[in-house]
């Protein structure tokens, strides 16, 4: 990006060991564009977890050049510990040992043989991040939320601001809301988007996350039946069967795509769950299921590809490996049988549409086998001495429900910005009203009054 500057942040691996090993984290920055207005720096950071804060905030800075935070912000993306740029890297699987798992639909088998084959493959995984990760368990056990925060510090205070301007999208609103409570006194200004709850459990922010997937499959729906060529049906009320007999069947006979690869059920959904973040792949989504009508897999097996950061050349990003051991230190285990047989009716219930039609199993997943304890868990934050904040909640978002922002804004004491809407986050994304609202909280630190909505033109 023309006129970045790209920079590594030294932090020590494990806080409690100072003195210890030393990790770096990759860093890239935008200057504001007039200094004589400078109010400091707007550090991003776009979720995941997993991922880059330096691709994100590339992207931001060609989006604010021309408005306020451009003008008055340094625009700063991190990344953050084990991700991206950041050395060491998290690393779990090859390119070839990925594209074998998701070719693999073996979590379809709810059978004793089922789920101890499923169980054996989390155990390898776990293992599999422990041996090629650098630093190793090391490693793994100081990734997590808690120790992230701890890092956005040093990095404010290398920045030279006094307090932080922090703007997180998503798994990114959990790193704002606990370095909230960590730092409440370092803060300025945090806007927070499509929130994470914070004290909800990883069973039942699965759950409301497949509400959200549900939702979301509801509008594409509609907005499909409407069309002519609508690949699931001019019927609303039956796509979700129409959906179901489409792809149960690649379960058992998947179908080839192009490079050789074939479209597995689970690269299917995984399409399907990429194409439902944003309205503009609705296209592109009706006409892969059209051609998976006609047995050809590309355009759903693109889509996966997008979700799971494989590139053309068949490299994946390490978004999916961070994923599982930020999860799996930022979150209680879940070992209990019949706690996992009852999130995944649960899951069904509120999203049918990923309905498998198999039977359930209570296959523990890598977490249950991680070679670290958790760091975190959730809870209600402590954030005494706040300034004011901003969530911003978006009313159909399929990955963070609504709900998750009403619940963190009351959590922390934040004003709360609801947009009329269906697609993951917003702010900056072309909403006028919700961008005007969130780069006047930035700017000077107005928040909109209790029950503010802002709709898509």
């Amino acid at each position: 990006m023309k006129d970045a500057q790209c920079a590594r942040l030294t932090v020590p691996l494990d806080y409690a060991k100072p003195e210890g090993d030393s990790i770096t984290l990759g860093l890239l920055r935008r200057k504001a564009l007039e200094t004589d207005e400078r109010i400091g720096s707007l550090v991003v950071n776009p979720g995941g977890p997993g991922a880059s804060g330096m691709e994100a905030a590339a992207g931001l800075a060609s989006r604010t050049a021309t408005n306020e935070l451009g003008k008055r912000f340094d625009v700063v993306g991190f990344d953050p510990r084990g991700i991206g740029a950041s050395q060491p890297q998290i690393r779990c699987l090859t390119d070839a040992e990925r594209d074998a798992d998701r070719a693999d639909d073996s979590e379809t088998d709810g059978s004793p043989d089922g789920v101890k084959k499923q169980e054996t493959e989390s155990q390898e995984f776990a293992s599999r991040c422990a041996t090629r990760t650098e630093h190793g368990a090391s490693m793994l056990a100081n990734v997590g939320t808690r120790d992230v925060v701890k890092d956005i510090d040093i990095l404010r205070s290398v920045l030279g601001d006094p307090k932080l301007n922090y703007l997180g999208y998503s798994y990114g609103t959990r790193i704002g809301s606990a370095y909230a409570e960590a730092f409440p006194a370092n803060v300025r200004a945090l806007v927070l988007d499509g929130a994470v709850d914070p004290e909800q459990d990883a069973v039942e922010s699965l759950v409301a996350q497949g509400q959200g997937f549900g939702k979301a499959f509801e509008e594409f729906s509609n907005w499909c039946a409407a069309r002519e060529d609508c690949a699931l049906g001019r019927d609303a009320a039956g796509v979700t069967k129409a959906f179901q007999d489409l792809v149960r069947p690649l379960i058992d006979f998947p179908v080839p795509v192009s490079d050789g690869r074939k479209l597995s059920y689970e690269d299917a959904t995984t399409g399907v769950i990429q194409a439902l973040y944003q309205q503009d792949l609705w296209e592109p989504l009706n006409t892969a299921l059209n051609d998976l009508k006609r047995q050809r897999g590309d355009g759903l097996e693109r889509l996966a590809d997008l979700y799971n950061e494989r590139g053309a050349d068949g490299r994946y990003g390490t978004t999916q490996d961070a994923f599982v051991a930020i999860r799996c230190v930022d979150d209680p285990r879940v070992t209990d049988p019949a706690k996992i047989l009852d999130a995944q009716k649960r899951y069904a219930q509120a999203a049918p549409f990923l309905d498998d039609g198999r039977q359930d199993g209570s296959a523990r997943d890598a977490c249950a086998f991680w070679p670290v304890p958790n760091t975190s868990e959730p809870h209600q934050p402590n954030v005494e001495g706040l300034p004011k904040t901003l969530v911003i909640s978006t009313t159909n978002d399929p990955a963070t429900p609504y709900q998750a922002g009403v619940n963190l804004a009351k959590a922390i004491k934040g004003a709360l910005l609801t947009f009329e809407g269906t697609q993951h986050t917003v702010f900056l994304q072309g909403v006028s009203c919700v961008d005007r609202i969130g780069i006047d909280y930035l700017v000077n630190g107005a928040v909109p009054d209790e029950g503010t909505r802002c709709a898509a033109k």
